[in-house]
């Protein structure tokens, strides 16, 4: 297992969040913002977190915001800029629409690193979720050349990279769940403050 003191948290929470309306950093899910849920799961096993956002809203929670360094070029752009701000080799990357993410399932992406592997992402669902996963700084030159070339799509880029991918159980699914619309918003506030 990776310690503490070698693994980046990076949030990347520039999304336009164009289905839900506003930012979904700031939405709130039993008394707490997104972001501040995603931080608090975090923190145990990184020793700094880096918000990769132009918004600077986000300076409210005293981490180092970085811009985007290629503006609108979606998620690919923001792991790009979240690693190049990056000190440690070992980073774990999510998206700001993750509330109910937990420690325990990112110890798992700690836990499978090794040398000969690039990238460890979670699978839920026959899904896999390159925004919640741990990618070694050293993926960040081949980003830049994706970019440089016009890609936007994360899963492409992953599909460039050594990558291992750990299936869910079942039970656990319900934490990796995205919320990018009302609807599913509403549904997790029903399963979480009930």
């Amino acid at each position: 297992m990776t310690h503490k003191k070698d693994i980046t948290g990076i949030i990347i929470a520039g999304g336009k969040s164009s289905r839900m309306g506003t930012d979904k950093g700031f939405l709130m899910l039993d008394g707490d913002s997104f972001m501040s849920r995603i931080i608090k799961a975090l923190k145990p096993l990184v020793t700094d977190i880096i918000i990769v956002s132009n918004n600077t809203d986000y300076d409210v929670f005293n981490l180092k915001r970085v811009d985007d360094i290629i503006l609108d070029a979606g998620p690919l752009a923001g792991l790009y800029s979240g690693l190049y701000h990056s000190n440690t080799e070992n980073n774990i990357v999510l998206s700001c629409d993750v509330p109910l993410i937990n420690t325990t399932i990112l110890k798992t992406l700690t836990i499978q690193v090794s040398e000969d592997i690039d990238v460890v992402q979670i699978e839920s669902n026959h899904k896999t979720m390159p925004l919640i996963a741990l990618y070694k700084k050293q993926c960040m030159q081949q980003c830049l050349e994706l970019l440089e070339q016009g890609e936007r799509r994360l899963r492409f880029a992953v599909s460039q990279f050594k990558t291992k991918t750990i299936v869910l159980d079942q039970h656990l699914e319900q934490y990796v769940k995205n919320i990018n619309t009302i609807n599913q918003l509403n549904a997790i506030k029903n399963e979480v403050e009930h």
